[in-house]
C-alpha cells in the first residue's frame, strides 16, 4: 500500500473530515493496509491532541448483580448464570474510601457503576450527595454509569459536580436486538441526549466481539462522532461462562488494534480508552494500543480482574508515555514497588518454596 494513503488518513482526520464507509471497512479488514504504518498514522493524530499522556481510570462496581435487564454480555444481567457474588449498594463510606484509594493510585478519573435499568429519584439525590463529597475531598474527575436517565436527573447530577456520564451504545442500532431485549438502542440514545442537554460530558463506547459485523463497528464510531462524545471506551468481549454471550467472536490482536485506529481517525480529539478485555485479546501486542488510544483502566473491570497496577504503569513508562495528573509515572512505580516488596528489596528473592516446589509436596 502506498505511503500516501497513511498520510492522507492523518490529514483527513486532522481536518475534521470523516472517512467513507468503504475506507473504514478497508482499515478494519484489508490486508494491503499494513498494521505498523496504520498505527503510526493513528499516533500522529493522537499525539496532536493528547501528546504522550495517558489517563488512568479506576472503576468501582458500586453494586453487584440484581439487574433486571438481559444484556447478553453482562455477568450481572438477570439472564446470566455467571458465578458472581452479588451484593447490594455499597455504603457511602465505602465508596468514599475507594475514591481516596483511586486518587492515591494515580487515577485521573474515578468511575462508579450502578447496576439496574436506571436510578430512582431517591437514588439520584443520594448519588448527588456522594459526588459532592468526593469532589470536595479529592482533586479527581468523577464519572458515573447509572443506566437510563432523564434530563431532570442529569441536571441534578451535573449541579452536584458530576464530570461525566458513562452510557455505552455497545453496538449498532441494527445489531442491538441481538444483545438485549429489555430496553432499546433508542433508550440509550435518549440518555445520551439527556446528559448532553444538562452539560455533562459524555463517555460512550462499544463492545467488540459480540457477533457484530465490521459495518456495525463503523456505525457506532460515526454515531459517537455525531454526538461529539468526550470519551470512547473500546471494550473487547470477556466471555463469562454463564452469560448469554459466552462465546466471543474471533478477535486477533491485529483486528483489535485496527478498531482502535479507526476510532482515532473518526474521533481525533476524543479520549479513546482501551477498556475491558485488553489483556485477553491484545495479548503480547497490548502496549501498541497506546499509540491510537490515550487512556485505560487499572485495577480491573466490573467483574473481571485486569493486569496489576505495577505491570500497567511500567508498560506506560517503558513505551515512553507519561501519566496525566499530579502524580508522575516514576512516583507511582516507586509506590507500587514499595507495596510489592514492603520496602525491603530482599523480599523479591525467591524462597525455598518457590525454588523447590516439588520438594514441598513430598
Amino acid at each position: 500500500m502506498e505511503r500516501t494513503l497513511y498520510h492522507e488518513l492523518v490529514q483527513t482526520s486532522l481536518r475534521g473530515a470523516t472517512l467513507s464507509d468503504e475506507l473504514c471497512l478497508q482499515i478494519l479488514t484489508a490486508p494491503e493496509i499494513e498494521l505498523l504504518p496504520l498505527l503510526d498514522a493513528a499516533y500522529q493524530v493522537r499525539k496532536t491532541y493528547t501528546g504522550t499522556t495517558v489517563q488512568l481510570h479506576i472503576i468501582n462496581n458500586a453494586q453487584n448483580g440484581y439487574c433486571p435487564e438481559d444484556c447478553g454480555y453482562c455477568a450481572q444481567a438477570r439472564s446470566s448464570h455467571a458465578d458472581i457474588e452479588p451484593y447490594p449498594l455499597k455504603p457511602d463510606a465505602e465508596m468514599l474510601a475507594e475514591a481516596e484509594r483511586a486518587y492515591e493510585s494515580g487515577a485521573y478519573r474515578y468511575c462508579m457503576v450502578f447496576a439496574g435499568r436506571g436510578p430512582s429519584k431517591r437514588r439520584v439525590a443520594q448519588l448527588a450527595k456522594l459526588i459532592q463529597e468526593i469532589k470536595s475531598r479529592y482533586p479527581i474527575q468523577v464519572c458515573v454509569s447509572v443506566g437510563l436517565i432523564d434530563e431532570e436527573s442529569a441536571h441534578i447530577l451535573k449541579d452536584a459536580g458530576l464530570d461525566r456520564l458513562n452510557h455505552n451504545l455497545n453496538t449498532s442500532e441494527a445489531h442491538y436486538p441481538n444483545i438485549c431485549t429489555t430496553h432499546t438502542y433508542e433508550d440509550r440514545i435518549h440518555t445520551l441526549n439527556a446528559a448532553q442537554a444538562a452539560g455533562i460530558e459524555l463517555c460512550s463506547g462499544l463492545i467488540v466481539g459480540m457477533g457484530e459485523k465490521a459495518a456495525d463497528i463503523i456505525d457506532v464510531a460515526k454515531t459517537l462522532r455525531q454526538f461529539k462524545v468526550q470519551s470512547i471506551p473500546v471494550n473487547f468481549l470477556l466471555p463469562f461462562q454463564g452469560n448469554a454471550l459466552s462465546e466471543v467472536s474471533e478477535l486477533s490482536p491485529e483486528y483489535c488494534l485496527r478498531v482502535l485506529c479507526l476510532y482515532r481517525f473518526l474521533n481525533p480529539e476524543t479520549e479513546i480508552r482501551i477498556a475491558a478485555g485488553r489483556e485477553v485479546h491484545l495479548r503480547s501486542m497490548e502496549v501498541m494500543a497506546l499509540y491510537p488510544a490515550n487512556s485505560l483502566f487499572i485495577d480491573g473491570y466490573l467483574n473481571a480482574k485486569g493486569a496489576s497496577r505495577m505491570r500497567t504503569i511500567r508498560m506506560i513508562k517503558d513505551a515512553g508515555f507519561t501519566i496525566e495528573g499530579d502524580r508522575s509515572v516514576e512516583d507511582l512505580l516507586k509506590q507500587e514497588e514499595s507495596i510489592l516488596t514492603g520496602g525491603d528489596p530482599r523480599d523479591v528473592i525467591k524462597d525455598i518454596k518457590a525454588l523447590r516446589p516439588r520438594m514441598q509436596r513430598q
